[in-house]
């Protein structure tokens, strides 16, 4: 066999690589790089971090991480540990995202792009105190031509401050004992207080106590905004002739999102924290009669939920609610999902994406898939169950707690499969379920002290549950003497008195003590 000259093999050897570049370009490329401003942020903390493309500033891309419609962003997420100064996060086309799963597929054009750094374990909002986010930055993003953008976190949502009090608005913030236990760090629990008109003409005078509890995630500031000028609440609340309350607003916020307050697994014992320690400081210092029969429940929505709830687990510390719209109090129909019998969350039996909400002509508005998946976007570790919104706060105050310390998931994010063995660990907050287990117990004690609306139209399909609990309620025995009433036509939010009438029949409740 002939041998090649030493020096021509050498150089047909070189010749390949003199016609290929060392560092090839790939225009396809495109990725994001976040860092942390040195004077912002004083640790490394873990958390989640998103980039948001919007297209436009108003608001701001960060805040509208949340919405599930045609006028969601398109948003990256990814869980980071030990971000901070000094560090570098990257985004890319293998990144989590929503609503475009593969965010190459994004339609080139202008963006304005944001980053946000989700931290504060306390608080699961997305303006939480210490979060950090960088301030909007317009861009071409065009994945088939790639780019190399850098942001910098160089703004911190600042420090909680109780708002500024009034002579009838006040504020109140401490510490739970129970909760600081739990998650072993402190705890706390914040809320409104809004005074009866004329409160300081008799210090001796006490008041009933009107517990009041807001939609998801209605925080305790809601005080301020029920009481703005020439508002229906505040020309109420200041007629002369109006019955006299002192007003507790609850927050919804806690560090699985809405802690719904009820002791559970995930959330730790929130209702005994607020029957144990919120609500005799608050009436030990604003004057409240602090006595069974002059403490009332409200709420709407969720807070029809949990005011509800709370009657039924602190049968004898209530003397009533007021429920609108409650979220499911019965499991078989959780929305339109029986979690005891359906096997997936996200079809129907006839094969179809199932509903989430319709208008009230019927339409369809969302469906569970789409909305689960704007959680998962949201949540940690890519799952809704972390996702401090509707369906992660379910599955955080229903459900049991895993090894890890986490929310077990009552369905498997992607697939919507149902995990049964899950769902029987959930029957403790079937509402209808704990009243018909125990109403020989239970039935004396509420007797007279439920009132629950609920449209027929409701958008979120909660008057399917009303009427399984009805059922039971309206045969109960002894019977339950209370109120149970729908508006036909009616959508969620719905209620069938005006609020000075609630207010009477409070008033009357607790003078037939």
């Amino acid at each position: 066999m002939n041998k090649l000259n030493p020096l021509l093999g050498f150089l047909l050897c070189l010749a390949p690589l003199a016609a290929r570049p060392a560092n090839p370009p790939n225009p396809t490329v495109w990725q994001f790089e976040v860092t942390v401003k040195n004077s912002v942020a004083a640790s490394a903390k873990d958390g989640r971090l998103f980039i948001i493309l919007a297209k436009t500033t108003n608001p701001e891309p960060r805040l509208t991480l949340d919405r599930t419609g045609l006028d969601a962003p398109q948003v990256l997420a990814r869980d980071l540990k030990g971000f901070g100064p000094g560090a570098v996060a990257v985004a890319d086309a293998s990144t989590f995202a929503f609503p475009i799963a593969n965010p190459s597929g994004v339609p080139a054009g202008d963006y304005f792009v944001q980053a946000l750094f989700d931290s504060n374990a306390d608080l699961r909002l997305r303006d939480a105190p210490g979060n950090l986010y960088s301030k909007p930055k317009k861009i071409h993003f065009d994945p088939a031509q790639g780019g190399d953008w850098k942001l910098e976190l160089t703004e911190q949502v600042p420090a909680e401050r109780l708002p500024a009090e009034t002579a009838q608005i006040k504020f109140i913030n401490i510490q739970s004992k129970l909760l600081s236990h739990f998650y072993n760090r402190p705890i706390f629990l914040r809320a409104g207080i809004l005074l009866p008109r004329d409160y300081d003409r008799d210090p001796s005078r006490r008041y009933p106590l009107w517990v009041r509890i807001g939609g998801l995630d209605t925080r305790y500031t809601d005080v301020l905004s029920v009481m703005a000028k020439n508002s229906e609440f505040a020309n109420t609340w200041q007629a002369g002739d109006t019955p006299r309350l002192i007003l507790l607003q609850l927050d919804g916020a806690g560090p699985n999102g809405d802690p719904y307050y009820v002791n559970s697994a995930n959330n730790g014992p929130f209702g005994d924290a607020l029957v144990q320690e919120l609500i005799p400081q608050v009436e030990a210092r604003f004057r409240a009669l602090g006595q069974p029969h002059a403490r009332f429940l409200s709420g709407v929505s969720t807070g029809g939920w949990v005011s509800f709830a709370l009657q039924v687990f602190y049968p004898d510390f209530f003397n009533g609610t007021w429920s609108s719209c409650p979220d499911p109090v019965d499991f078989r129909a959780l929305e339109l999902v029986n979690i005891y019998q359906d096997d997936y969350a996200y079809v129907n039996s006839f094969g179809n994406d199932r509903p989430s909400e319709r208008n009230l002509n019927g339409d369809v508005m969302l469906t569970m898939r789409r909305e689960v998946a704007v959680e998962n976007l949201l949540g940690r570790g890519d799952s809704y169950t972390l996702s401090g919104e509707q369906w992660g706060d379910w599955n955080a105050v229903f459900g049991p707690r895993g090894a890890d310390g986490l929310p077990v998931p009552l369905w498997d994010p992607q697939t919507g499969k149902i995990n049964h063995a899950v769902a029987e660990q959930w029957k403790k907050y079937d509402l209808r379920m704990v009243l018909e287990q125990n109403w020989p117990t239970l039935g004396p004690k509420l007797r007279g002290k439920i009132h629950i609306a609920a449209g027929e139209a409701d958008g979120y399909f909660l008057n399917n549950a009303v009427h399984l609990l009805d059922k039971f309620l309206a045969s109960a025995n002894p019977p339950f003497e209370g109120k149970i009433v729908y508006g036909m036509g009616k959508g969620h939010g719905w209620f069938d008195l005006s609020l000075r009438q609630m207010f009477d029949e409070m008033q009357a409740a607790a003078s037939a003590k």
